[in-house]
């Protein structure tokens, strides 16, 4: 009975805050807006809890007040005592073994139930979320070891920040304004004591607090270094141990972590001595204010029950400020690390939707890059007066040297970046006013580089269509020549086949392996408009030759577009273009091409054994 009523408290507790709710709009830049930001749609229930933690520590200064008058009860003879004074035992009993347990347990499944996990996933999931909205360049030039640890640094910090202002703070102002009443309750005069006191006090906070919140900044700005460091040279690991470099890694992460010890002294100096001042302040109320009481003593209308009570609110009042005061120590400390972590992550989104974005609608799939230029910013690299019209159904080839501006295109379609001039369309619609989201589920893409995720088999080739069946599952992957070697898998922890897992990045595959499960993923997806990046640079001849008619078959009734160094892999295509520079410098089908003797025919002839022939001449 009594375990099932506290397992519904629990449940009852653990759902107050709708932990994933969406935020309203972009995060504010500035420190306290942000937080709100954060917390928004939580305030009602830390309300709540705040007032818990308060009605908690007032039952503190009323433990003080019964022991006071325990004292002088006591002095009348125990004859008299249980006479005159049984209510006191009994509100002693009330207060201590169920008014005070009641406030105490209910503060605490406050912050272990409530508060600590609801406020650490509700901040997470906004932080996470708009991290993700950023644009491409965003991600290239930061470490991703970095910016995991920023989101995780914020949203644990203001989950503790939030913990101990509901739990200490609030519970220490309750406390303190307690004892003031109970101190001017026993003699006006004592007041100015205590209120002299806290001026001091709250002097003391105002001169170090605003340093440690500086210092532990820097100290999170030097940690998220360390770990972006690290995470850089573990996802590395294997070109790390090729190129022989372990002891320039090494070195680079010692110098982080020098300057992350230089940065976490700097925050130990002053917090060593923030705490030696607090001791020493804290020591001055128990003596300033039993001694007056004594002082005064009879003729002041003091009695023994009196000083005890004072003498208990005293030393207890100069311990919680020093709980309070390191609590408020560790606050500003996980305010900074919010803060730190505010600047990193909160930029506002430099590629974003239009206000009236609509959903992109496929019925051709003829694509249109009208007079498009776009150089990163800079003078040389990327694409200038691009005009090029991809007709519905056309399969279109793509060569060039590196760095002419090919993968510039295919980014360009796929709106990672805005052109600086002109636009692209997908059947007369501008790209840059639709939905990000509709123009990249209509587009299907296998890249060199293939993208793996560290999940099963199962769930890497289904990510571009999650509710796709068991058979369209298993006939993508025959026929992307991926069935069988996926059969044959199995992780570290026994799960095989379609359920083993592929590493971080795929590394438990081979490179070729990786393309043949891009491959498939492309093919379940079965958008209207098809990129092949290099899609067949990492097969040998026997396995590309395998599954070349079921990537015709994949191709058929779409728009093709296709890149490829390897040009028999694109002979076959409807058209060709050339980029050089930027530019299209030829186009053509590759007959034509290879009878202009232009760019096409020079890199058709070296692979096609021209090298052999200069070096026979």
């Amino acid at each position: 009975m009594i375990r099932r009523l506290y397992d519904r408290w629990i449940h009852w507790a653990a759902n107050l805050i709708q932990s994933v709710q969406p935020a309203d709009g972009p995060p504010p830049r500035t420190l306290w807006r942000f937080i709100a930001w954060c917390l928004k749609g939580a305030w009602p229930i830390l309300a709540l809890a705040t007032f818990i933690s308060a009605f908690t520590g007032a039952s503190e200064v009323l433990t003080m007040w019964l022991l006071g008058e325990a004292v002088d009860a006591a002095a009348t003879g125990w004859a008299q005592f249980w006479a005159d004074y049984w209510w006191l035992v009994v509100l002693s009993a009330v207060t201590l073994l169920i008014l005070r347990p009641l406030f105490f347990g209910a503060s605490a499944t406050f912050q272990a139930v409530v508060i600590n996990p609801s406020v650490f996933t509700l901040t997470l999931s906004r932080l996470h979320r708009w991290t993700l909205g950023h644009a491409v360049t965003f991600f290239d030039n930061d470490f991703a070891g970095r910016l995991a640890q920023k989101q995780m640094q914020a949203a644990r910090s203001l989950t503790e920040a939030v913990v101990e202002t509901v739990n200490a703070i609030l519970f220490g102002l309750a406390s303190v304004i307690g004892a003031l009443i109970l101190v001017g309750a026993v003699n006006l005069w004592l007041m100015p004591i205590v209120i002299v006191w806290f001026a001091a006090y709250a002097f003391f906070l105002r001169v170090f607090l605003p340093r440690i919140r500086v210092r532990s900044k820097a100290r999170a700005a030097a940690r998220a270094m360390v770990t972006g460091q690290v995470v850089d040279t573990i996802t590395n690991i294997k070109t790390v141990k090729l190129f022989a470099r372990a002891d320039h890694e090494d070195e680079a992460a010692l110098e982080e972590m020098a300057n992350f010890e230089k940065r976490s002294v700097e925050f130990g100096r002053v917090s060593a001595l923030f705490r030696l001042g607090l001791v020493f302040l804290a020591g001055t109320l128990p003596i300033a204010l039993v001694g007056a009481g004594i002082w005064m003593g009879e003729a002041g209308g003091v009695t023994p029950g009196d000083i005890a009570a004072m003498g208990s609110v005293a030393i207890r009042l100069a311990q919680m400020t020093g709980w309070i005061s390191f609590t408020l120590l560790a606050i500003y400390g996980h305010i900074g690390e919010v803060e730190d972590g505010m600047h990193t992550l909160t930029p506002p989104h430099t590629l974003v939707d239009a206000p009236d974005a609509t959903e992109l609608k496929v019925d051709k799939g003829e694509i249109v890059f009208e007079d498009v230029t776009f150089g990163y910013g800079r003078d040389v690299g990327g694409v200038e007066g691009i005009r090029l019209t991809v007709k519905p159904g056309e399969k279109l080839g793509i060569v060039g040297a590196s760095g002419a501006g090919k993968s510039t295109l295919l980014s360009l379609l796929l709106r990672l970046y805005d052109p600086e001039k002109g636009r692209v369309t997908i059947d007369g619609q501008d790209i840059s006013k639709v939905t990000q989201e509709s123009l990249r589920a209509a587009i299907g893409m296998v890249t060199q580089e293939t993208a793996m995720f560290n999940r099963t088999a199962r769930d890497n080739i289904v990510y571009g269509r999650p509710e796709a069946t068991e058979d369209e599952l298993i006939s993508a992957a025959e026929k992307a020549e991926a069935h069988e070697f996926i059969l044959d898998m199995e992780d570290h922890k026994g799960r095989q086949g379609y359920e083993a897992h592929l590493g971080e990045r795929g590394v438990k595959l081979s490179g070729g392996q990786r393309q043949r499960i891009a491959l498939a993923r492309a093919m379940i997806k079965d958008a209207p408009i098809l990129v092949l990046d290099e899609a067949t640079s990492a097969l040998d001849s026997e396995v590309e030759a395998a599954i070349q008619e079921a990537l015709e078959r994949a191709m058929e009734g779409k728009t093709v577009i296709a890149i490829a160094h390897r040009l028999s892999t694109i002979s076959d295509m409807d058209r060709i273009i050339v980029l050089d520079h930027g530019r299209i410098a030829e186009e053509g089908t590759h007959d034509e091409l290879i009878a202009r003797a232009g760019l096409y025919a020079r890199f058709w002839d070296r692979q096609s054994g021209g090298f052999a022939r200069e070096a026979a001449e």
